[in-house]
């Protein structure tokens, strides 16, 4: 297991060495060829969420009497077709959700919320990155999926990336339980795969998402995301949640008293 883990490595490692080696001398006409997504994102229906936890599509769309958008949050699993393990799940998970602290957003659902994204691009991978310091790695090299018994579940699993035109896809796998991380994520097991397809489309980023798991769907659940550009930052502030003050009126999210300053 040992031998074949450290021979694994090194062919990934020669592999994307070469990649490099090959492509150093024409890195500058590489990343021409390269989509350009500037800028700080956020996911379309959450744009100018408050500390209350409710987009402002959202109120509008309940003082109206309105259904709500579409694609609000859409990677949480309201529409994904759950077989009797997911039913179980999702009950159990929803049971505890409100005002239950976070550890962080984790995949999916950071690519799903109000927190700003950043996309930086590069021949090599693209990193998508939020304020709440976690990365995702997608590697854009060549490079194939590391072999199963080579990985372990993460917050924001395993990517292997290419560019079909314009279109990022991007392909991850072994992701730890989402809703074990975030109370609001989907319930999928660790045996889930996604696959994402990512393009700009006017002034919007839209994707979509497919998600196949078979400890927990009954077969493939699509769902699409969009963002658009949220001008009020001109730069990624980087938080941590150590002063998680999140409370729940039930009804709304509050901010809990500084316990420090009483």
């Amino acid at each position: 297991m040992r031998m074949a883990t450290i021979l694994a490595g090194a062919l990934l490692a020669a592999s994307a060495t070469a990649v490099q080696a090959q492509d150093g001398a024409g890195r500058a006409e590489s990343f021409a060829q390269l989509p350009y997504w500037p800028g700080y994102w956020v996911s379309e229906y959450t744009l100018g969420t408050e500390i209350s936890g409710i987009a402002p599509s959202i109120r509008e769309a309940r003082e109206k009497g309105q259904a709500l958008p579409r694609n609000f949050m859409s990677l949480n699993g309201a529409g994904a077709p759950w077989n009797e393990v997911g039913r179980a799940r999702v009950a159990e998970v929803r049971a505890i959700a409100r005002g239950r602290k976070a550890q962080g957003w984790g995949f999916p659902m950071m690519m799903n919320a109000a927190t700003p994204l950043q996309f930086l691009i590069t021949p090599e991978e693209v990193l998508i990155v939020n304020s709440y310091n976690e990365t995702r790695h997608i590697y854009t090299d060549g490079r194939p999926m590391p072999p199963a018994e080579d990985m372990w579940p993460t917050v924001t699993g395993t990517s292997v990336g290419h560019w079909e035109g314009d279109t990022l896809v991007i392909e991850t796998v072994m992701v730890a339980t989402p809703s074990d991380y975030f109370h609001g994520a989907p319930p999928l097991s660790e045996q889930a795969r996604y696959v994402e397809r990512i393009r700009l489309d006017g002034e919007r980023l839209v994707a979509e998402l497919t998600i196949t798991d078979p400890v927990t769907l009954t077969g493939p659940w699509t769902t699409s995301v969009s963002w658009l550009r949220d001008t009020g930052f001109d730069r990624m502030i980087q938080i941590d949640w150590d002063n998680d003050r999140t409370g729940f009126d039930g009804e709304y999210n509050t901010i809990e008293p500084d316990v420090v300053g009483e």
